[in-house]
């Protein structure tokens, strides 16, 4: 095999690794939520520090890209992410817990960075969009970690035993992988970014994009299931099949992507798929019947699938330093998940949660109206 079709593949790997440690500790937080005595709130604070411990450590993540080889790089943060997955289950406090969950979050956001880096070098190397299919393997991955989860859960496995296997299995994965990644170093001439650097100017508008993308995105994994349950007043399993399809939707929608992407370039790519999100969340919002809302929400999936791969590779073409610039995208990115469940919940506390939708179809209208900060630009700087 070619080596860089090689690098492909084992890149392809590290994103799924990734997915599948995320999948893996999201569908054993009940268990943790037992395990440390606390109710919905202390947990709702709890799912709170992996956001804030990422966007503490993404800054860093621009200087460690310029010291350090990537292929290194993003091997040992692979590593320390897989470790890092057995942390949330050892703690039998809900304080110790918070600490845990935010050492959790910064290992998480460290390797997001680091792999899209790679990702950014292939793509560069192809000459041609494939960051959306490395992104649909994150999405496999995840499905994969939280099928298999599930099954253990059902067994009564002790999570502790449960992540000490999945961490070992995905660091084996992970060094086998790491093997055939790319080596890549800045040019030596370029100056080495501020350890802890905030967005630059030209990454804020991709971040706005990002952010819409990403809200969308957590208001659908996080709420479609409540929305079909108690909106609708459907039952458990057809909630539960809501998020399933949306999961489902996106995934195959990154694979999809890269031919869509060449096909039509980045923006008219976004624009397209900003109209079918929101055309899904208008149907979200319009429809009572489970069987256009839950069609609706995979419509919504389609539609935020790609956009996330494409700021990423449009990030990482920016300035001299592109660690710089795809922690800045990462940062504004994870700071949008952070907030959209608690958005989410509050404007439904105040109004209801179908008018916490509407405010989703309008972030995919702004998000295509976004879409032109995506276009290719050689002479842009951050």
């Amino acid at each position: 095999m070619h080596p860089l079709r090689r690098a492909r593949a084992a890149t392809s790997v590290i994103f799924a690794v990734h997915g599948a440690a995320t999948g893996t500790f999201a569908a054993r937080v009940p268990w943790i939520a037992d395990h440390v005595g606390t109710g919905a709130g202390g947990l709702g604070v709890a799912l709170l520090m992996p956001g804030i411990g990422a966007l503490l450590a993404m800054p860093l993540s621009g200087r460690l890209a310029h010291r350090y080889d990537l292929r290194s790089l993003t091997r040992v943060l692979i590593l320390l992410w897989c470790a890092a997955l057995i942390l949330p289950a050892l703690p039998t406090s809900i304080v110790v817990l918070y600490l845990v969950l935010v050492a959790y979050g910064a290992a998480a956001g460290l390797a997001d960075v680091a792999m899209n880096a790679q990702a950014v070098v292939i793509e560069e190397r192809y000459g041609r969009s494939v960051m959306s299919s490395f992104h649909g393997f994150w999405s496999v991955g995840g499905l994969a970690g939280s099928a298999v989860a599930a099954l253990a859960a059902r067994a009564g496995l002790d999570a502790r035993v449960h992540f000490v296997i999945t961490a070992a299995v995905l660091a084996v994965v992970t060094l086998v992988a790491a093997h055939w990644l790319l080596p890549h170093r800045p040019e030596p001439e370029t100056d080495a970014p501020p350890a802890f650097a905030l967005p630059s100017r030209a990454v804020l508008p991709i971040g706005l994009v990002a952010l819409c993308a990403v809200f969308a995105e957590g208001a659908g994994l996080d709420w479609s299931a409540v929305y079909v349950r108690d909106v609708l007043g459907n039952a458990a399993s057809t909630a539960a099949l809501t998020v399933s399809v949306f999961s489902v939707s996106m995934a195959l929608a990154r694979f999809a992507g890269d031919r869509v992407i060449h096909r039509l370039g980045p923006v008219a790519t976004v624009r397209l798929a900003a109209a079918a999100a929101s055309v899904g969340a208008l149907v979200v919002v319009l429809a009572d019947d489970p069987l256009l809302v839950i069609p609706g929400f995979g419509l919504l999936g389609v539609g935020i699938a790609v956009v996330v791969p494409l700021v990423f590779a449009t990030a990482g073409r920016i300035g001299e330093h592109p660690g710089r610039s795809l922690a800045g995208v990462a940062g504004i990115a994870y700071g949008s998940g952070l907030v959209a469940p608690g958005v989410i919940g509050g404007v439904a506390h105040l109004s209801s949660l179908t008018v916490s939708f509407v405010l989703v179809a309008a972030l995919t209208v702004v998000m295509g109206l976004g879409a032109p900060v995506l276009r290719p630009d050689p002479v842009r700087q951050g």
